[in-house]
């Protein structure tokens, strides 16, 4: 897919010079003499070495997408700035593999059934994603808790 230079952000993964790079920075620079360019400051995704370069605003290049199906259910936790591991064999993504657990906020909870015991029932809650999770009876919405993203259950209540 093609993006102008400008609409680079940190963690896009772009192809130049025939080498995925991760984008770590990108500042507009407008001089007063000449035309306006993006530097952006690049990692090589294989060989980790970093290279500082400069594109016209205009100016196009590749961006690497990784289509939702290569990721399956656990999209649904993905975040901007996100850390991910992703396996490549020649430029297209083989799997992405996301940190095991995430912090995200309950929007919506269910409300407690009496004679319930905390120890073993759980009561359905939906959290900020539209992702729905089986929570326990004293979470309430608008708590933030941890949830696993490999099957998208409650590890614990968040400690921030």
């Amino acid at each position: 897919m093609k993006i102008n230079a400008i609409d680079l952000k940190p963690g896009n993964v772009l192809e130049h010079q025939n080498k995925l790079w991760l984008v770590l920075k990108r500042e507009l620079v407008q001089p007063g003499k000449g035309g306006a360019f993006a530097q952006v400051e690049l990692r090589d995704l294989r060989g980790g070495t970093k290279l500082n370069e400069r594109f016209r605003t205009q100016e196009t290049v590749e961006r690497t997408s990784i289509p939702r199906e290569t990721i399956g259910d656990p999209a649904d936790f993905l975040r901007d700035g996100m850390v991910c591991n992703v396996m490549l064999y020649e430029g297209s993504a083989l799997s992405v593999e996301l940190p095991p657990s995430v912090t995200m906020e309950v929007v919506e909870a269910d409300p407690v059934v009496r004679g319930q015991t905390a120890s073993s029932s759980y009561k359905p809650g939906k959290l900020e994603n539209g992702r729905r999770v089986m929570i326990p009876p004293h979470i309430g919405p608008g708590t933030r808790i941890v949830v696993n993203t490999a099957d998208g259950s409650y590890l614990e209540r968040a400690k921030d």
